[in-house]
């Protein structure tokens, strides 16, 4: 069984390098060798993010000569962002719940007012 591109987006979210990653590629195109740059850690490595990457379809990979361009595609994320939605709603009205609450404690009379 294969996993959903919903799975497989949050899956190469989930590590720090990747996000990083993303958010350079966010700015443009650019080379494995320069996405490399920032990070401690060997070309491999990187090239194993890249994989990742690629396979949620948030990457994509082409050739020029030895220019290996990398460009985001940032259509699972738009997926994600859908999927996230609902639970934004969810805290939103629950947190709107909580201040009516809170609001009409405010309102009544303590008991120990009431006596005075």
């Amino acid at each position: 069984m294969s996993p959903d591109r919903l799975s497989l987006t949050f899956a190469a979210l989930a590590d720090p390098t990747r996000r990083a990653i993303l958010a350079r590629l966010a700015e443009g195109t650019s080379s494995v060798t320069a996405l490399a740059e920032p990070h401690a850690m060997s070309l491999p490595a990187i090239s194993k993010h890249l994989r990742v990457l690629e396979r949620s379809g948030l990457v994509l990979r082409g050739r020029d000569a030895q220019w290996r361009p990398c460009k985001l595609d940032a259509e699972p994320l738009k997926e994600a962002v859908g999927y996230l939605e609902n639970y934004r709603r969810f805290w939103e009205e629950s947190f709107d719940r909580l201040d009516d609450y809170l609001q009409e404690l405010q309102q009544k009379p303590k008991k120990h007012d009431a006596k005075k």
